[in-house]
Order: structure tokens, then sequence, then C-alpha cells
């Protein structure tokens, strides 16, 4: 096998991609709502004509040059959101479908079905309706179905939304031992954290139909470089230009830190910290954070036993972590006036 490999220009959604995934690689496609990415897997599955390009799976021309291979022969596994089995059909023969439709024989597809459902650990469900199952359970099934088939490639797109953290968790232990075993090519496309550290090689994240930047996940992820990856992240990220080595600035608001790549005065520069190392005070604090900023509270998220404080300091959004019981104890609401401080060795300063 030789991978996937698209290029695809498709003007009426405003995207122009090239990627290439290899055997065994499973690469996530990230960015905000609209930003492509579901284009993407429908001009691959074969649902969206490239008006330009083309698409190669294992050497297979799909798209391009004249060439539309419709969607049935393209041998590309789906997996969404929603299981889309067929109601009127078991659990097994809706796993051995692909394969009968292929045209197999039906007693070796259903032979291969349960094969494929005992991979996944759904084998006792062959003979139930998809209306006797749970998500998890229907989304298990799904996984079988869409590998049952034995495609070339395999689309994933947020599969585990709709299901819970507990069912996620497993279900993605499921996908990640049979992505292993199989070493297809995979495209991700998920807004989940953990599907990205869980399942992702590699990562291209995709704005305005464009791909902006890629790497591997910790990368990616590590120095994020815009509001979408560090909010992916959880984090709080800065924009500004360099003052020196361990300072960048924006409008009134000045931020200390430490970078291990050389900053020069006026250079573009981020600056990422964690909203849990940023302290909240009534009054201006005394001591050593070399950061202390005027902020307002805009909004407080109660998350469990802790609460996200939103805040604005000098005109810029800063998000932090506490304790629903310093909240209380500081009687934080909207539109009170606090100081923030974070020591500088909490704040990673590096190039745009």
């Amino acid at each position: 096998m030789t991978g996937m490999e698209v290029d695809v220009d498709l003007p009426a959604r405003g995207v122009r991609v090239a990627l290439s995934v290899a055997p065994g690689e499973t690469c996530a496609l990230i960015g905000p709502n609209g930003a492509g990415k579901s284009s993407v897997l429908e001009s691959v599955i074969g649902v969206l004509t490239p008006a330009a390009g083309q698409i190669r799976l294992s050497g297979r021309l799909l798209a391009g040059a004249g060439v539309q291979v419709p969607v049935h022969r393209r041998r590309v596994g789906w997996l969404a959101q929603r299981p889309l089995l067929f109601e009127h059909l078991s659990v097994r023969d809706n796993v051995a479908f692909g394969l009968v439709a292929a045209g197999r024989p039906r007693a070796q597809a259903r032979a291969r079905a349960l094969d494929e459902l005992d991979l996944v650990g759904a084998r006792e469900l062959a003979g139930r309706r998809p209306s006797q199952l749970s998500g998890g359970q229907a989304q298990r099934v799904a996984i079988a179905r869409a590998l049952a088939a034995e495609p070339d490639a395999l689309l994933l797109d947020e599969p585990l939304a709709a299901i819970d953290v507990q069912g996620a968790a497993e279900i993605r232990q499921v996908l990640a031992e049979r992505l292993r075993t199989l070493r297809l090519p995979v495209l991700l496309v998920t807004h989940d954290l953990i599907d990205l550290w869980r399942l992702a090689d590699r990562v291209l994240v995709l704005s305005d139909g464009r791909i902006v930047e890629s790497g591997a996940v910790a990368d990616v992820l590590g120095r994020p470089r815009n509001q979408f990856l560090a909010h992916l992240g959880g984090r709080n990220l800065i924009a500004g230009v360099a003052l020196e080595q361990d300072a960048l600035q924006v409008g009134d608001l000045v931020v200390h830190g430490v970078s291990d790549t050389p900053l020069t005065r006026g250079d573009d520069t981020l600056a990422l910290l964690d909203p849990a190392a940023i302290a909240v005070h009534l009054g201006r604090p005394e001591g050593s954070p070399r950061n202390v900023w005027p902020a307002v509270v805009t909004g407080v998220e109660p998350r469990g036993d802790a609460a996200r404080l939103n805040c604005r300091a000098e005109g810029h959004p800063l998000a932090v972590d506490l304790t629903l019981a310093a909240v209380a104890e500081l009687g934080l609401t909207p539109g009170l006036a606090v100081w923030l401080s974070v020591k500088a060795s909490q704040v990673l300063l590096y190039p745009r």
C-alpha cells in the first residue's frame, strides 16, 4: 500500500488542500467550524467532486483527470458521529452488508462479520436489532461494519462526539487497537483533545479552507500559534511583539516570561500560560510575581468542584481556573475589578 494522497480544489466550499497519509498513520484534521474539514472527507469518500486536483489511494486514482470513482467502489471506510445502522437488519447483517454488496457469498460475509464483532467486543450483540443497542454498543457495531468491508483507508468524522465520557473512552481504546493492527491510512476529524492524544500521529490545522499548520500532536498543541489551538488545549494565548528576550507587549499589557528561542525586540511573539497558573487578588498583590495586571471579571463558569473565571486584563481576555471555594471566598462576580498575577516562570514566550 502507498497510502492516501489528496490534492483537491473545491471552489464552491472555498477549500484548497493538499495532504498525504501513510499506511498505519492517523492524521487529524482540526480547525474551527466551517474551516473545510468535512469537505475534505466528503471529497475522499466521493460525495464531492473536486474542480481540480486528484485523489489517490493505494496507487489507484479515485478522482482527477476526468475520473470520479463511485462511492461504493472506492474502498474507503467511513465512521461518523451517528452509527447509521440499518434498522431492518440484525447487527450481524449490518456488519456483513458491505461485503455482501461487494459480491461476497452471504455465508462468508456473515462469518467475517462475527469475527469483526468479536474484535470490537460486540459478538454477543450479533442477533440484536439496532433499536436494542445503547449508543456505545451501536458505535462498536459501526466500527465493525466499517472495517469488515476491508477498506484501503478509513475516515473518522467525530466518531465519539455523541457518546458519554465512559463509553467514548472504551470506544477510543477499541479504535486504537484496531487501527494499530490494520495499518490503514486514517483521516480523523475531531474537536476532542483526548482523541488527538490517543489516536492521532500527526495534526493538520485548517483555517478558511487552507492548511495553516502541521506537525506532531505534541508540537502543534505544545506551542499553539492561534487562539483555536490554545482554546483546544485549554490555555491562554497572547500575541504581541517582543520587548526583550523575556517580555512581550500588546497595547498596554506587558507579559514577562521565559523563552528557549532567541527573541529580538519587535519580533512577533506569543505568550502561553495555563489558567491554573494565574492567581486572583482583590487588591494589588505584593511579592515576587513579575506579571501583575488589573482586570475585570466578565464571567464565572462552574466546572464540577472548580470554576473557570473569564477576565479582561488591559482589554485582553484571560481565563483563570479556581476552586469554587476560592470564588465564594473572594466574592467573584461579573463586573468585579480584580488583580491578576502569574510568575514569569509560568509563561512561555516563543516566535509567532
